[in-house]
């Protein structure tokens, strides 16, 4: 059977646990189903991060040490030499804590530090996604080699004809300069450069730069003040909100809205995706089930930090200046925050795959997206014994499933629902021959 927590990162938590149960003469399997990882996880885990606390002294590891009567001065090739193997350092679970024989051990001993290898594993994952082609020794080492010799005033291209060991171009090293590369190991930046102030920044690079955003618009609406606001009203109806688009220039750019009370996707389609637009969605969401009903169920619209829902005031306030609903922002890149909408979101790609031209697929209004959104409304969800999110409407919400009703959410037959993208073909058909 699959473990649950199989094929998430390990977190320092884990890595303490790890810690104890070497120490405490557990085994990989033990500590593995403690966490709920695979043993092979555990065991690379350990023999990634342990590190060397005690070097043996002799040449080799001989198990008859204690009787050698060549002066231990250990060979492979001496007829007494018997390669000494520990089960616990060598086999499971890998090092050395805790070990009983510690003070009197005279071979290599190993341990493992759950503080340094979270930081080891944190630097590693970091520098992989900067994309830097050098291990921190690497970094260290070239930092160590050219701080000098600018230090003297030569520019990059001379350091490399002195030291072509170092074994990069001379851009590669003006890169790993201006990038800030060598100055974590050994302090050099850009600055330090002799032409630094005059030479003129590529314009490939200048083009990606862009004026810092405005973020003030999640002072008091980040997913920290979304749980205190619900711990003051627990009571309150949240409604996710999110994007989903293939074409980031020519859309269309499908709105959606997930109301958490029933399980029910609302959408709405737009052909550009700004702020503007998608404060003209919630509008018309308003529009589509009255305002005493969105009153009722739309306290609370959670979102993530796409920048066409930076600017949450107009959503929140009508141009009454009365409030219409409080509007919260996820943590960067933590979509389960509103994970809901984002299973919602398969279905709808089962409809509208990625990487398909959406318009010529059949996407090409409100009443196609109804279509859709018809159809993954319902259907039949495990959690809700078979029944489908609008039949939980229909039963438990009424006003809300009226609302949707006049809109043109109604439900489809169990036998008769369609997650495919041909559900769209007769709406691609009457395009074409309005055409």
């Amino acid at each position: 059977m699959a473990k649950a927590n199989a094929n998430t990162h390990l977190t320092l938590e884990e890595r303490k646990i790890i810690e104890i149960g070497i120490r405490n003469g557990s085994t990989k399997t033990a500590i593995s189903d403690t966490l709920g990882k695979d043993n092979s996880t555990i065991g690379k885990e350990i023999k990634l991060h342990r590190e060397l606390s005690h070097k043996c002294h002799m040449p080799l590891e001989c198990k008859g040490y204690r009787k050698c009567v060549h002066g231990r001065q250990c060979t492979q090739e001496c007829p007494d030499y018997v390669p000494f193997t520990c089960q616990r350092r060598d086999r499971s679970p890998g090092a050395c804590n805790g070990c009983s024989k510690w003070s009197t051990c005279r071979f290599n001993k190993y341990t493992y530090n759950a503080e340094k290898a979270h930081s080891a594993y944190r630097y590693t994952l970091v520098d992989a996604r900067e994309g830097v082609n050098l291990t921190a020794a690497e970094a260290k080492e070239m930092a160590e080699t050219v701080a000098p010799l600018l230090g003297k005033g030569m520019s990059p291209y001379a350091i490399l004809q002195v030291r072509p060991d170092i074994n990069v171009c001379e851009k590669t090293l003006y890169n790993y300069i201006e990038g800030g590369v060598l100055h974590e190991v050994g302090g050099i930046a850009a600055i330090d450069l002799r032409r630094q102030a005059g030479r003129r920044l590529p314009k490939k690079k200048s083009s990606k730069l862009k004026k810092r955003q405005d973020r003030q618009y999640l002072s008091g609406r980040s997913y920290k003040d979304y749980l205190a606001y619900m711990e003051e009203h627990p009571a309150a109806n949240v409604v996710e909100m999110d994007t989903v688009y293939n074409n980031e220039s020519e859309g269309p750019f499908v709105q959606t809205f997930k109301f958490r009370c029933c399980g029910v996707v609302f959408a709405i389609i737009h052909w550009e995706k700004t702020a503007a637009e998608m404060t003209a969605g919630v509008r018309t969401l308003e529009s589509a089930l009255g305002r005493d009903v969105f009153g009722k169920y739309v306290h609370v619209l959670l979102t993530d930090r796409g920048a066409e829902f930076s600017s949450p005031e107009p959503m929140e306030k009508r141009d009454d200046g009365t409030t219409r609903t409080r509007v919260f922002y996820c943590d960067p890149m933590q979509s389960g925050q509103k994970g809901s909408l984002e299973n919602s979101h398969e279905l709808l790609r089962y409809i509208c795959p990625k990487g398909t031209d959406l318009k010529e697929l059949g996407l090409t209004g409100q009443e196609a997206l109804n279509e859709a959104i018809r159809n993954i409304d319902s259907y039949p969800v495990e959690s809700f014994g078979g029944k489908c999110p609008l039949d939980v409407a229909e039963f438990m919400f009424n006003d809300l499933y009226v609302a949707l009703s006049s809109y043109g959410i109604r439900r489809v037959e169990k036998d008769e629902v369609v997650l495919k993208p041909y559900l769209l073909k007769k709406f691609r058909c009457t395009a074409s021959a309005s055409d």
